[in-house]
């Protein structure tokens, strides 16, 4: 089953003391890029975050918003540090001094400098709130893999379409291309009895060995093997299991190199029409796969 590298995914709780939610936004990238925005502390924990989300999201950009509130009725710790506290404060009273202002509400103001006033949690409980924090984000891990899940279903969908209007085009070079030598035959023919009037015999010899080099020339019977082959590998990756978007994306570059060849071998129209919506079909199963995981 293919995921799509796009989605999101919220997931949130609510206890006697926080209330928890996060929230899990992908988009396309090469590589796995996991950006995690968190509550300081949560910091320790980083590593074991970004494992989980790696483990069940291989590919993509992933922006991860972790939000912790404490539940209204719940203790608070505070930490005061006095030192910078006071730091503050004698800064306060020199910029008042030297400016003639008022430092009245310089308790308020010393109150919203940081690091002054901090709610903490003991280490024991930061265990505690990363453990409540893991069940929350793999509850938006999931619902993020769900909404990928559905929209790599239609990505496939579509490209399973496409692939079907490419071996169409296939068969038809396929069956077109011997019709092609034989009017290069009755045509070189007719031209040649033009030219000769009569006068001269036409050369049985010359004249096949001038069919089978135009026959040569234009036989493309290892390009219509190769690109039915890589179509039926890309019905087989689009059912396997895993990470998929690089492989199909080296396979839809050596369908490009066949339909090129084809083009190259062969001058008619009908099948130089054909190269072009086989190429156009080719290019946009190449845009769809950049979504793919």
């Amino acid at each position: 089953m293919p995921y799509s590298m796009t989605g999101f995914g919220r997931s949130e709780k609510l206890d006697t003391e926080h209330h928890i939610q996060v929230d899990l936004k992908s988009v396309n990238n090469r590589y796995n890029d996991i950006i995690i925005k968190m509550p300081w502390q949560l910091k320790p924990f980083e590593d074991s975050i970004r494992k989980i989300i790696k483990s069940r999201l291989k590919r993509g950009r992933i922006e991860v918003y972790i939000k912790v509130e404490r539940a209204t009725g719940s203790k608070t710790n505070i930490q005061l540090d006095m030192e910078l506290a006071k730091a503050y404060y004698n800064s306060l009273i020199q910029i008042g001094d030297e400016f003639n202002l008022a430092t009245d509400k310089a308790l308020e103001l010393i109150a919203r400098f940081p690091d002054v006033v901090k709610q903490i949690e003991e280490e024991e409980k930061e265990e505690i709130l990363f453990e409540k924090v893991k069940n929350v984000l793999l509850e938006a891990v999931e619902k993020l893999m769900e909404m990928r899940k559905i929209e790599g279903e239609e990505l496939k969908n579509d490209i399973v379409k496409r692939s079907g209007l490419i071996m169409d085009m296939t068969d038809k070079i396929e069956e077109h291309v011997p019709k092609i030598v034989e009017e290069h035959k009755q045509k070189l023919q007719v031209r040649i009895k033009e030219l000769l009037d009569g006068i001269v015999p036409l050369d049985e010899n010359k004249f096949a060995n001038e069919v089978a080099y135009f026959a040569d020339k234009t036989n493309i019977t290892e390009e219509i093997v190769r690109m039915k082959s890589h179509l039926n590998q890309l019905d087989d990756i689009l059912n396997a299991s895993g990470g998929i978007g690089r492989k199909l994306d080296f396979l839809i570059q050596e369908m490009n190199r066949e339909a090129n060849t084809i083009g190259s071998k062969v001058s008619d129209i009908d099948v130089t029409n054909y190269v072009i919506e086989m190429k156009s079909e080719i290019e946009k199963i190449r845009e769809q796969i950049q979504n793919l995981e």
